[in-house]
């Protein structure tokens, strides 16, 4: 009877998931596998609230498996190691993995794929899986990547994408492999953090779209109080759904946004190094990480619409994405602090933290990325006046404040007298 592997990594997912499809096309018995990799921690990426969403999100993965007759199996370890076990122990033949982005991703396959050949066993990788149109896919002429979003934008809206294919009915897993408990969640979780898992973000995906959130959302997506946003994206970012299904049901701006998210990981798929360097440098004399920069993680700028961003990131683990741009903008343009040091704290506590997204959003925000204005500056007293006009927002995560009538009111105290007189 034949047996191939399923490796999932950022597609916990049974519905619309072409790797599982290919796995039982493929053969009689699949071994449905994730690796809880050791790469990933030692990297500093497995953090807390990360790490709690992610064993939801295989928790859940593992339930639905057994609706249709299976199970995930679990291990711990050196992914290439554990994976070349498994197929040692089952008799697989065949790998079954997602294409990724990052330049990890890319060894991560690289490795693979020799030790499996070593071994004479096949390692297939999916494109499309991860994006609704796949890195690489859409490349302007003379050139391997776009690096401006709108002409980006009119390529990716003509472009073929897959069929959106259904949850299988049954997987059949063979009886040999040993399987590690899903381990219990770290301390250090944020309060607010969102439950993890594909039945969890199906559910909000519909409610969202059915109480009028697609509709709505070019309309109220900036508005800081009232939240607009779909709260998806840490379900986008651990594969609990499928970008291409959203695009399939969604239309405007929404679907502008599942762009941007294609256009950032086409970015660094060509590009890995502006994870950590500034993909358009200017030679700019950054702050490193003082007190200014301590404050601003804190949430006691003395801004009260950056503090009570802050301060919402700290409880939820995400963040309201107007508040990301204004916070990220203050800390590089207004205090001139190193974009990787806001980076940085971001991907330490927020559960989407996608590595794409966040090292790119700040690039954009600190005039070294994508953006066509690199001196664009984000004042946060117009930010605030005019995306929460009445200081809701403030008012919530600043308690304190709960007197003041509108959220631009601020004491600044962090800085020099002449640089508040600036804003």
């Amino acid at each position: 009877m034949s047996v191939a592997v399923c490796l999932f990594t950022a597609d916990l997912r049974v519905h619309d998931n072409p790797v599982l499809r290919a796995a039982l096309s493929a053969a009689d018995e699949v071994v449905p596998l994730f690796v809880l990799d050791d790469g990933v921690e030692a990297a500093g990426f497995a953090v807390p609230n990360r790490t709690a969403f992610l064993l939801r999100c295989l928790a859940d993965l593992d339930a639905r498996l057994r609706d249709r007759g299976g199970r995930l199996v679990l291990r711990a370890g050196d992914v290439v190691e554990e994976v070349c076990r498994v197929a040692e122990e089952t008799g697989a033949r065949q790998v079954h993995v997602a294409a990724g982005v990052s330049g990890y991703a890319a060894r991560r396959e690289t490795r693979l794929r020799e030790a499996l050949e070593g071994a004479r066993r096949e390692l297939r990788v999916h494109d499309g899986v991860l994006n609704v149109v796949p890195p690489g896919a859409l490349t302007p002429a003379g050139k391997d990547l776009f690096e401006v979003f709108t002409p980006y934008f009119r390529r990716w809206e003509q472009a073929d994408v897959r069929d959106v294919v259904g949850a299988p009915r049954a997987v059949r897993v063979p009886e040999g492999p040993r399987s590690l408990p899903v381990p219990d969640a770290p301390h250090g979780v944020s309060p607010g953090l969102p439950e993890g898992g594909e039945s969890e973000g199906r559910r909000r995906w519909r409610a969202w779209r059915s109480g009028g959130g697609v509709d709505a959302y070019e309309e109220r997506h900036d508005d800081l109080a009232g939240d607009g946003t779909s709260r998806l994206s840490p379900y986008l970012h651990f594969g609990c759904l499928s970008a291409t299904e959203l695009a399939a049901g969604a239309h405007g701006g929404f679907v502008r946004q599942l762009a941007w998210r294609d256009f950032h990981h086409q970015v660094l798929a060509a590009r890995p190094y502006a994870a950590h360097h500034d993909l358009r440098p200017r030679h700019d004399s950054w702050q490193g990480d003082g007190p200014e920069a301590e404050a601003w993680r804190e949430g006691r700028t003395g801004y009260p619409i950056v503090d009570a961003a802050m301060r919402q990131l700290r409880h939820e683990g995400w963040m309201h994405n107007r508040a990301r741009l204004l916070v990220g903008s203050f800390l590089t343009k207004t205090l001139y602090v190193d974009w990787r040091v806001g980076a940085a704290h971001f991907l330490s506590l927020l559960v989407d933290g996608d590595l794409a997204n966040n090292q790119l959003n700040w690039q954009w925000v600190a005039g070294t990325g994508t953006d066509t204005r690199p001196n664009r500056v984000l004042n946060p007293l117009t930010q605030a006046r005019r995306f929460d006009p009445a200081g809701e927002y403030v008012r919530h995560w600043l308690p304190e404040l709960s007197g003041v009538p509108g959220g631009a009111v601020h004491r600044p105290w962090l800085l020099p007298e002449e640089r508040r007189r600036e804003l």
